[in-house]
């Protein structure tokens, strides 16, 4: 029971976190784009805000999982379970709102909604459009994400006791 009641977070912390993490995401994503090409593409906003939508929604799935798994152990676990909870909410998270945008493109030459044909378009659309975020769209963390990743999952483990 004391578990359960340590995942729960306070409010402060679920959304000012929600937001510093999303920002913290839209800074790295900018870094790395900016790293690679200078920034120099026609979708600059459209990254922008997948990259924050994608730290913001993952927080408050990532943190009450942390502090459940985090509750009443050592400091090193403590920082292996944000830091393990963090980078896999924050990544699905990131490539679910992908593939939901990759959907909503390429649903224009699918067939009628609730159909068979229909369920394996959407089924096979997805899962591309995950494997193409993980190929192209997970380096845009780099260097920056793991920075910000290895920061917070110490500060986080650091105040959880």
């Amino acid at each position: 029971m004391d578990r359960l009641r340590a995942a729960r977070p306070p409010y402060p912390d679920l959304i000012a976190g929600a937001f510093l993490w999303g920002m913290q995401m839209l800074a790295a994503a900018m870094l790395g784009l900016y790293l690679r090409n200078g920034l120099q593409t026609s979708r600059l906003a459209e990254i922008a805000a997948l990259y924050f939508a994608g730290g913001l929604f993952a927080w408050p799935f990532a943190l009450p999982v942390a502090r459940f798994l985090a509750f009443d152990r050592p400091l090193e676990t403590r920082f292996a379970a944000f830091f393990v909870t963090l980078t896999a909410a924050t990544i699905l998270m990131t490539a679910f709102l992908f593939a939901m945008e990759y959907r909503m493109f390429y649903s224009r030459w699918h067939a009628p909604f609730g159909s068979i044909v229909w369920a394996f378009q959407f089924v096979f659309t997805s899962i591309s459009a995950v494997y193409q975020f993980l190929v192209i769209g997970l380096r845009l963390f780099l260097p920056l994400g793991l920075v910000c990743l290895v920061a917070s999952s110490y500060h986080l483990a650091k105040r959880m006791r």
